[in-house]
């Protein structure tokens, strides 16, 4: 197992939340005090644990697919890929504003292609939030050619969808690429050949839940009619020079052949 930390514990996208919450609450404390402090206390503690990033363990298994954030599984389904066109398989994970929401890539690649779109800011765990909410997608490429995208989708009181890496970056399995604030939600989509190993209703933990395995990759089918065709062609015109050599040599007279 992968320890993955390169970050620290508290991510950066909450530190200046967490210092004014941290101020407000020192300041009412000071100058008002009491049953009215505590209420700021416990704001703080909350914008602490939401911006909270720990450590997480992954797996060594080269096809394993990770969970991109903590959450619970609300959607498995095939569904055509808005993003690729292709026919995929499809996790969706919810969010609530208790779970960690630093996201991680889920396969390891190249990103081929990133989109981001304006849009609404209805309950993440609506199916017409993948189409119509705030969202990010990013499609990554692995070594063996099969695509994998995976979408940031804004929530009901998400307001700011981050996003660290660009099209052409090369990013590994478990590394941090984005964050979203306060509630939403990611979809995954899978190739058809992947094995996905998640229910609905299922918890997930960035990182340390295996949603998925990647299957082997489809190849093109090898055409073997025209490989065919032009054999045959080719031990046609190798014989032409043949036959007519025979012809020839019946066609030839005696004194011909005498000379």
């Amino acid at each position: 197992m992968e320890r993955i930390y390169p970050h620290p514990f508290f991510a950066r996208e909450g530190w200046a939340i967490m210092g004014i919450a941290f101020v407000l609450a020192l300041l009412v404390q000071i100058f008002v005090g009491g049953f009215v402090a505590g209420i700021f206390w416990l704001l703080f503690l909350f914008v602490a644990q939401f911006f909270r990033d720990p450590a997480r363990e992954m797996t060594d298994d080269e096809k394993a697919v990770v969970a991109p954030v903590d959450g619970r599984v609300i959607k498995v389904e095939e569904a055509v890929c808005p993003y690729t066109g292709e026919q995929t398989k499809l996790v969706s994970i919810f969010m609530n504003v208790f779970n960690v929401h630093s996201q991680k890539t889920p396969v390891a690649g190249k990103i081929e292609k990133i989109e981001y779109f304006h849009g609404r800011y209805l309950n993440a765990s609506l199916d017409k939030a993948s189409e119509q909410n705030e969202r990010n997608a990013m499609t990554v490429v692995t070594e063996d050619g099969q695509r994998v995208c995976f979408v940031q989708i804004a929530g009901l009181v998400a307001r700011r969808i981050l996003c660290y890496r660009m099209v052409g970056d090369v990013v590994k399995k478990g590394e941090r690429y984005g964050f979203i604030r306060f509630g939403s939600r990611v979809d995954v989509y899978l190739p058809m050949s992947a094995q996905v190993l998640v229910s609905i209703g299922e918890k997930t933990t960035g990182v340390e839940t295996v949603i998925a395995r990647l299957g082997e990759p489809v190849q093109p089918p090898v055409a073997h009619e025209e490989e065919t065709t032009e054999t045959v062609g080719t031990a046609e015109e190798q014989a032409a020079p043949e036959a007519a050599a025979q012809s020839s040599a019946v066609d030839a007279k005696p004194e011909d052949k005498a000379q």
